[in-house]
């Protein structure tokens, strides 16, 4: 069974955990306390992932750390309709690459100011805040674009990909990090889309869509 090394309150656990139970795969939780444990920098630990990050994931014979990489390894092995991670499309793959770097500049500034804000971490909540807003700017118009043409997702016109679930957990937490979400609406348009996708679960802080209109 897959084994993966998570902390509750962290967003790049927490989209593993979200495509694992999207995808329906049975998995067992390692509870690795971040904070104040500090047990992601433990020898027990460091031996699972040397970086002393989380998560890790562990299937089978095969040890994986970096969030982004772990969705596309979910993906690829275990969505058998090929719409996760459509490696047979040179252009969507490109594209869904492209925003799972995205992914990784939030985790720089957003989760960045939550860090700060929610552990007292030492870092320079301003201009992560900055940082944050130039990215939700670029993201907004992107999926602004996107509605006039139809697309829902970031890449796939109809079907969300791993660069939804990779962008979305700390875009919905970003008001943790005092980062609001107010000026953007095609991002919240958005981020209620990813929460109507079968399989979706909720964490800390992250709510289940609001009912559609009858």
């Amino acid at each position: 069974m897959i084994k993966l090394y998570d902390y509750e309150l962290s967003g790049n656990c927490y989209k593993v955990r979200l495509l694992l139970n999207i995808l329906g795969v049975e998995h067992k939780l390692e509870p690795v306390e971040f904070y104040p444990g500090r047990e992601h920098k433990t020898d027990v630990f460091l031996r699972v992932n040397p970086l002393g990050q989380l998560p890790a994931l562990i299937d089978d014979h095969v040890t994986l750390r970096d969030a982004q990489a772990i969705l596309v390894y979910l993906a690829s092995r275990y969505d058998t309709a090929g719409t996760w991670y459509p490696a047979s499309n040179p252009q969507l793959i490109g594209e869904i690459q492209m925003w799972l770097s995205f992914a990784d500049s939030l985790t720089g500034s957003i989760s960045a100011a939550r860090l700060h804000d929610l552990f007292f971490f030492d870092f320079d909540d301003d201009a992560c805040r900055k940082r944050a807003h130039e990215l939700l700017r670029v993201l907004d118009e992107h999926l602004w674009l996107r509605e006039k043409t139809g697309g829902e997702f970031l890449c796939s016109p109809s079907q969300p990909t791993v660069a939804d679930i990779a962008c979305f957990p700390y875009i919905v937490l970003a008001d943790e990090g005092g980062v609001s979400l107010a000026d953007y609406g095609a991002i919240r348009r958005w981020t209620d889309r990813v929460k109507r996708i079968p399989g979706f679960i909720v964490m800390s802080g992250v709510f289940p869509a609001s009912p559609l209109p009858t």
